[in-house]
């Protein structure tokens, strides 16, 4: 079953500072079995007026500890001792119509890192471009829309400068949040799940049949967005199904709009029991039902498990 727990990202700060100092003096030697300036016998030895003198120390170099570095190795190995705040994340998020967010994630020195993306329950896998950047457009759950990002390595060195909090937290107000009806599922791994809406009477295949592979040409009054990178090893992913109504125009249709959780049986899946949750948005409220399901044998592959059940259908009334 699914962790529904969001994870709280926190931040600690050290700091350490280390002086290392020396003290040299001229030192004089006399000849082996001499002490303080007399023989054996007693008798006091002739002074060296050049040992006297002060000694001068003249065009002193600085070397490095290890002398067999070239100046492009000292550079780069200053490179990769440079403090962990150097390498801090942030987020950024801008409202859209349709209770959308424009979710900005920066990390310079993360590039290709995968990270998990958590919202109002909701949580998915990403990866962070090369540069360490990430442009998402993600349908918000709640208002205020909260999210998380949670890099995978959550260490810290202790012997940089200064540290910093290696994830981000923004925080946005969406103001059409209200007018939305949201079906969301989520999982993890690649259980093979997907969601289906068929809008007043759509049949498979028609025009107001709504699916992540469905024809860009055809025509339907919802969305669907599949988030999550499915290339990471056991990701976390999810659909989201979206129909918003517009408060100040009457609705074109009215009626059912029929959702069902379908589960493609696949030679990673078969015989095996999967997981998944949905999130139901309706006037700003979240409900969540959980889901175990048993799949059929591998002679099954390639049939398709339909529950429709596992979501309530979205009705919607004529104004």
């Amino acid at each position: 079953m699914l962790n529904k727990r969001i994870l709280l990202i926190s931040a600690a700060t050290a700091a350490c500072a280390l002086g290392i100092g020396f003290f040299m003096q001229p030192s004089t030697s006399g000849p082996a079995g001499a002490s303080d300036g007399f023989d054996q016998a007693g008798q006091q030895l002739p002074q060296d007026p050049e040992l006297a003198k002060p000694i001068s120390i003249e065009k002193i170099t600085l070397t490095s500890a290890n002398p067999g570095l070239s100046e492009a190795d000292e550079i780069a190995s200053s490179d990769r001792q440079a403090p962990v705040a150097a390498c801090g994340m942030t987020a950024n998020a801008a409202v859209l119509p349709g209770a959308r967010v424009a979710l900005q994630i920066t990390a310079p020195c993360r590039g290709s890192e995968r990270i998990t993306l958590h919202h109002h329950g909701m949580m998915v896998t990403e990866t962070l471009g090369q540069d360490g950047q990430l442009d998402l457009v993600i349908p918000a759950l709640s208002s205020p829309a909260t999210f998380i990002v949670e890099p995978a390595n959550l260490t810290f060195a202790a012997e940089a400068e200064a540290t910093t909090a290696v994830g981000a937290v923004v925080q946005v107000e969406v103001p059409d949040m209200a007018q939305v009806d949201r079906v969301v599922l989520q999982w993890s791994g690649n259980s093979g799940f997907e969601i289906h809406a068929r809008e007043f009477g759509a049949q498979y295949g028609e025009n107001g049949h709504v699916w992540h592979g469905a024809d860009p040409a055809q025509e339907a009054a919802g969305q669907m967005v599949r988030l999550g990178d499915a290339n990471q090893l056991v990701p976390r992913l999810a659909e989201i199904y979206s129909f918003q109504e517009d408060p100040g125009a009457p609705t074109a249709e009215a009626g059912l709009i029929e959702i069902s959780v379908e589960a493609e049986i696949t030679a990673i899946n078969c015989g095996r029991e999967i997981a998944a949750q949905s999130l139901r948005v309706v006037a700003g409220r979240v409900q969540t039902r959980d889901l175990t399901l048993n799949m059929p044998d591998c002679a099954a592959t390639g049939d398709f498990l339909v529950l429709n059940n596992l979501v309530e259908n979205l009705k919607i009334a004529a104004k």
